[in-house]
């Protein structure tokens, strides 16, 4: 099963997704993580996602995309991906779904994390305060929250279209969170 989690950063995406990769043994691509194990690796392209993400600006398609492909083969070992953080945009929802297509394989699902915007200020604020993350910066993270509204927006009716969409209570306690999760996935598996 291949299956996007979809919701603004802070909403809850990895919790549930690292939920499903103990559980169900799918793979978890989250690409926030991708990004700052290319920023850890003080590489050229490390060195350049780091300016981006501290300008509270997103990362190129291009450069998502071959992060995703690149860890495609792992997920065909598993039971599947779960794709945290990606896509973003339809033209990345466009290039995963010809990834996949190439592969013979498709998205099965399509997770929806409903949150309210005030909340996940609050929420980053916190993470802020213990972790100290550059990406959770409170106004570059206002930046991106904003960009992914404006810029993800799309996506909902894009995978409305294709009936895989299911919406979810992002600001229910995780375990309610998961069980909604879980109902979904065993709708889509029948």
């Amino acid at each position: 099963m291949n299956l996007i989690l979809f919701g603004p950063p802070a909403a809850g995406k990895g919790t549930q997704a690292k939920r499903l990769v103990d559980g169900r043994g799918m793979i978890q691509l989250s690409t926030g993580d991708m990004l700052r194990a290319a920023i850890a690796s003080k590489s050229e392209l490390g060195q350049k996602v780091e300016g981006i993400l501290q300008r509270g600006e997103l990362v190129s398609d291009a450069i998502v995309v071959a992060l995703i492909e690149e860890r495609l083969p792992e997920t065909e070992a598993a039971a599947g991906a779960i794709f945290d953080g990606f896509p973003r945009t339809v033209a990345q929802a466009q290039a995963l779904d010809t990834m996949l297509a190439g592969r013979g394989k498709k998205i099965d699902l399509v997770i929806r994390l409903k949150v309210d915007d005030a909340e996940l200020m609050k929420r980053i604020a916190g993470r802020f305060a213990e972790s100290g993350r550059a990406d959770d910066n409170p106004e570059s993270f206002k930046v991106r929250l904003d960009a992914y509204n404006t810029q993800t927006a799309p996506l909902l009716p894009y995978y409305q279209g294709q009936g895989k969409l299911v919406e979810v209570d992002g600001m229910a306690s995780v375990e309610e969170v998961a069980a909604q999760i879980d109902k979904a996935l065993a709708a889509a598996v029948s």
